[in-house]
């Protein structure tokens, strides 16, 4: 089986599953014209927890893990199947790799799973299992954990790393109107770094970019990020899938690594 590809994706706010911006076209675009893997393997910062933990459920549930939004969001359900055994498998990779991972049997899918996968595969006709984001992880550690990771690649997975380009949450209920100067500047210097398969310079990201610090007041968001990079390093090839900046704070900029992207235009 060809290595699979890595992903990247900004999943925003949840009302990104109602609104698909420029974003949303481009997963679907990708979901269709790639080949299509085994499974999903999506690390997310809404499931944080001490340690590496992997979902293992059979049939995981859509968890609705925020509240005051539109009621549509409660109602969407993204019944995809999990990988109990690519799920054990990856347990495995990761103890291989030195890190203490458990399954867990109980976890579903948080929005930082479903929301952006609902997109790349709208049928919810490809196997979804989750690996945790342990708390507390540096930059150089989150990179690791996507290394450990990448030899599931070879075994038809397809490692997301789920998160946001930026995300000052006190800018994005604030709802400002246009967009920010400091998220363009902020992103386009991560695009910058990604495009050059920087890594180094990636790993420094909130020393060096630009208003890093009011992009990012908390890292967990940006985490995944280099988890998909470390997934893919050693590949030269990235394509960025640009998202457009909403609610004038959250940048929506993804990029697949390992693959070139199809073209889609936004609705």
């Amino acid at each position: 089986m060809t290595r699979t590809p890595v992903l990247f994706v900004s999943h925003g706010a949840p009302t990104f599953a109602l609104q698909p911006g420029l974003l949303g076209p481009r997963l679907t675009a990708v979901g269709d014209q790639l080949p299509r893997p085994r499974a999903l393997l999506v690390v997310s910062p809404h499931w944080m927890t001490r340690g590496v933990r992997v979902a293992t459920s059979a049939a995981p549930e859509t968890v609705h893990d925020f509240g005051g939004f539109d009621r549509a969001l409660y109602r969407i359900q993204y019944p995809a199947p999990g990988h109990p055994e690519l799920a054990v498998r990856a347990v495995e990779v990761l103890r291989a790799a030195g890190w203490s991972a458990e399954p867990d049997a109980n976890q579903g899918l948080d929005h930082g799973a479903w929301v952006p996968i609902r997109f790349l595969y709208p049928e919810a006709d490809v196997p979804v299992f989750q690996v945790s984001l342990p708390a507390g992880l540096t930059p150089e550690q989150a990179y690791a954990l996507g290394q450990a990771l990448a030899p599931l690649r070879d075994e038809g997975v397809m490692v997301v790393g789920s998160g946001s380009m930026t995300h000052n949450l006190y800018e994005f209920r604030m709802d400002a109107v246009g967009e920010a100067v400091y998220a363009r500047e902020f992103a386009a210097w991560v695009r910058q770094a990604v495009e050059a398969r920087d890594d180094r310079r990636l790993l420094h990201t909130m020393e060096l970019a630009p208003h890093a610090q009011r992009a990012h007041p908390t890292t967990e968001h940006f985490l995944p990020l280099l988890v998909a990079a470390g997934a893919a390093s050693g590949e030269a090839q990235v394509q960025t899938l640009e998202g457009g900046i909403t609610y004038g704070a959250l940048s929506m900029d993804s990029y697949l690594f390992g693959a070139r992207a199809p073209q889609a235009a936004a609705t």
